[in-house]
């Protein structure tokens, strides 16, 4: 039995030189159950096929060494691990190596015996018809066949018959095999045709990783903690002040610096509580940084103290942050006044202590508010500057970090201020095509409680049976913008492969399904304009990664496509504007008006949808995105300069159309060539990035923009805030002298009603311009010429 422990031979591929046939003989450890995968998938046998054995001489046997046909540097075509398995196998049980050496007289006995052990029927052909012993292995003929010089084989239907567990084990093993082959070719494929689609693609796409929906982040690995420093613990605090501070959650918050700046009056008290109520139905539904239970006490505490004496000037700060944010939401029009807010914030700023180096979570809720009205102002560069300092002061307080413990409301609003600041850098950023402040692997800190804050209390989160636990949109959000920071290092790419784009489809399409049913592009009841703004994270994410193919680096037939895909992207965002517009009509009296809540991203969303529906002849989806851009109106400054814009593409399209061309109408795709000017206009604010724009490559730059312009003298943005010819906020003439939404759909019907441009009649809306009481095409062309050259 001692024979038993050695392991046996996998049968050669190739021939033996003795006189036994090595591969007709079947047997569990047999490569010959390969059958139809003869060759292996990475390249073909060397064994010949069954029948062609050539008749080899009578050699003894103990002369009939087993030849291993893989040279040191050659591939078996078995298992992985098989090298290394045969190579200790060898070395187990002498057989010779490479060096060719000749088995041993011993360890044959004992593979013999091993051989015949696991054998059910080992006699061949010839000795089952004689009704001899049969002492045939694996690697030499029987003595009976060698004596007889004939042929040693094993071809009958009862030879076969071998060790049914092992053989159906063998056979498991090859076809596993098989298959992680296959998958590994299929991956080499999709690299080769990744490669060959992007000639130039970066290395980020081919290891693109998108996080899980509902994943954590990865915890960070800390030293193991020692024993008993205390005393060390309070030397280096003591001893290392001024030179340096401990980890934010070891930090003993200091005490803050002398600021008595003198405190202003509280607002009235009524208009306190409609503007609280707008931030919280539209700012905390989408960034919850509040807990709103703890700030509603304060706040009526304050109110009635009757002033702001004796509070702390960042809660105050704060205070006065959340009225500016909560005013431009209003659905009041004698309180939505812009300059109401500069006013609230205006009194922030003054509350905020510049001198300060102690930093609590109220700092960090005041920048990121800051940021946030901002940018509704459409002043990005501004609203860019305080998300940094709202990251910064994030970061210097620990809030990146799970640390603890802390008391229950204080552990879970630190996550949720996290997640809210590290949302809006991901939205400035791809709005923008900055670089991000936050990077992912910095991020050590859970994802918020899918709870709403009202359920949360220091005794634990607990949530009365029957209410919906959840009514904010941070989670759904969050799952969008982790996926950001891939899009953007992607967006980098000269261009993005198919495979690429299918992988951000298909985690775009599982982050929608973490949105309510009622937010689904599948449903067709009306939509609460207050979950527009959410939605749009994800929307507009699908239609700036499409949209980047739109560059001059990409071949005729990969633009194509992205036109495509983000006019179904268009298509898909307009079906959502019209439930939205929708459910704010008449018949839907408790949802508030669609303008209001309508945040500065959906009019750029909007906007950019609009110009590629109005490119393909999509008019009637664009012009529910004008009517919702309409419904906007004046109330955020970037939608008066998305409706100029707009407003200028569609007079370039009549132009174009009347000229012969076929953008503007469904014939687009019959183009000869693109056309390059309507492709920069219609990729909108992509020429807006330093890296992916085309239009500016050969431009003026520095000084020499100045000098063109005949500008002479200091910066009128310095001289007169920014409002004078040459900024890029526009003046009082610009953003008035383009007509107004009314004109837009006017034009609309014009290019309507261009050779093709139209299927089928428009609305008698559009049948006429503004105020001319005409309803038929019977208009002179030359006045509606002329009018379309003006605002041009």
């Amino acid at each position: 039995m001692a024979g038993s422990s050695h392991n046996t031979y996998s049968r050669s591929p190739i021939p033996s030189t003795s006189s036994y046939d090595s591969s007709s003989v079947s047997s569990a450890a047999s490569p010959r159950n390969q059958g139809v995968y003869e060759g292996g998938l990475m390249g073909a046998s060397t064994r010949p096929m069954s029948g062609q054995h050539p008749q080899h001489a009578n050699l003894p046997l103990i002369h009939s060494g087993f030849q291993n046909p893989y040279s040191s540097g050659a591939t078996s075509p078995g298992p992985p691990g098989m090298d290394s398995m045969a190579a200790s196998t060898r070395s187990s049980s002498g057989t010779p190596g490479p060096s060719g050496s000749q088995m041993s007289s011993a360890n044959l006995q004992a593979q013999k015996r091993a051989y015949r052990q696991r054998r059910k029927d080992p006699s061949c052909d010839a000795c089952r018809e004689r009704k001899v012993k049969c002492d045939a292995t694996e690697t030499t003929s029987c003595s009976e066949c060698s004596s007889r010089n004939v042929k040693c084989q094993f071809t009958k239907e009862t030879n076969r018959r071998m060790s049914s567990i092992k053989q159906v084990q063998d056979l498991e093993k090859q076809i596993s095999q098989v298959k992680r082959e296959n998958s590994q070719l299929r991956s080499m494929l999709n690299m080769r045709d990744s490669q060959m689609d992007t000639d130039n693609e970066g290395p980020a796409q081919a290891t693109l990783q998108l996080p899980e929906i509902g994943s954590h982040p990865k915890r960070k690995q800390r030293p193991p903690p020692p024993h008993d420093l205390a005393r060390v613990r309070s030397n280096i605090r003591n001893f290392g002040r001024g030179i340096f501070k401990p980890p934010a959650p070891y930090r003993q918050i200091g005490s803050q610096g002398p600021f008595n700046h003198p405190r202003p009056d509280l607002p009235p008290k009524l208009m306190a509580d409609h503007i609280l109520g707008s931030y919280y139905a539209s700012m905390h539904m989408i960034i919850p940084i509040l807990h709103w239970p703890t700030f509603e006490q304060e706040y009526e505490a304050v109110y009635k103290a009757g002033s702001l004496h004796g509070v702390p000037p960042v809660w105050a700060s704060l205070f006065f942050s959340v009225l500016a944010v909560g005013v431009l939401f209003s659905s009041d029009p004698s309180i939505r006044r812009p300059q109401k807010g500069k006013e609230f914030i205006e009194i922030s700023h003054m509350l905020t202590d510049l001198w300060n180096d102690e930093f609590v979570i109220d700092h960090a809720r005041g920048a990121i508010l800051t940021s946030i009205f901002l940018t509704e102002l459409n002043l990005k560069s501004a609203a860019w500057t305080w998300l940094a300092s709202a990251v910064r002061i994030s970061q210097d307080i620990g809030l990146h970090s799970e640390t603890g413990p802390w008391p229950m409301i204080e552990g879970e609003m630190r996550r949720r201020v996290w997640w809210g600041i590290y949302v809006w850098d991901r939205h400035m950023s791809l709005e923008l095509g900055r670089p991000l402040l936050i990077e992912d692997a910095d991020c050590d800190v859970s994802l918020p409680a899918a709870i709403d804050d009202h359920y949360i209390h220091d005794a634990g989160m607990l949530v009365p049976n029957g209410v919906s636990p959840l009514t904010n949109f941070i989670l759904p959000i969050i799952h969008v913008v982790r996926a950001v920071s891939q899009l953007i290092k992607t967006l980098k790419s000269p261009v993005i492969s198919s495979s690429t784009l299918a992988t951000f489809d298909t985690h775009f399409s599982s982050c929608m399904s973490s949105f309510p049913p009622a937010c689904q592009l599948t449903a067709t009841q009306p939509l609460n304009p207050r979950m527009l703004a959410p939605i749009c994270h994800l929307m507009n994410a699908r239609l700036v990664l499409h949209r980047h193919n739109l560059t001059t680096s990409c071949p005729p037939e990969i633009r194509a496509n992205a036109i495509e895909q983000c006019i179904r992207t268009s298509l898909d965002s307009a079906n959502l504007f019209a439930r939205a517009t929708a459910s704010s009509a008449s018949l839907h009296p408790a949802n508030p008006p669609f303008g209001p809540t309508a945040n500065a991203m959906t009019c750029t969303h909007i906007w950019r949808c609009t110009l590629f529906l109005l490119f393909g002849g999509h008019f009637d989806a664009a012009l529910t995105c004008i009517r919702a851009s309409a419904n906007v109106a004046t109330l955020r400054d970037v939608n008066v300069a998305c409706g100029r814009n707009v407003a200028f593409f569609l007079g370039v399209l009549i132009e174009k159309r009347r000229a012969g061309g076929m953008a503007g109408s469904r014939g687009y795709r019959g183009e000869p060539e693109m056309d390059e000017e309507i492709l920069a206009y219609v990729s909108g604010d992509l020429q807006a990035s330093t890296e992916n724009s085309w239009v500016w490559a050969g431009s003026e730059t520095g000084m020499n923009i100045t000098a063109n312009s005949g500008a002479v003298g200091p910066s009128a943005t310095l001289m007169s805030g920014g409002r004078e010819e040459g900024t890029t906020i526009l003046t009082d003439v610009e953003a008035r002298d383009w007509g107004g939404w009314e004109r837009v759909e006017y034009l609309v019907g014009v290019l309507a009603r261009e050779q093709g441009g139209y299927g089928h009649p428009l609305p008698p809306r559009y049948g006429g311009p503004p105020g001319s009481g005409s309803t038929g095409p019977e208009r002179d062309q030359r006045n509606e010429r002329m009018s379309i050259t003006s605002i041009i």
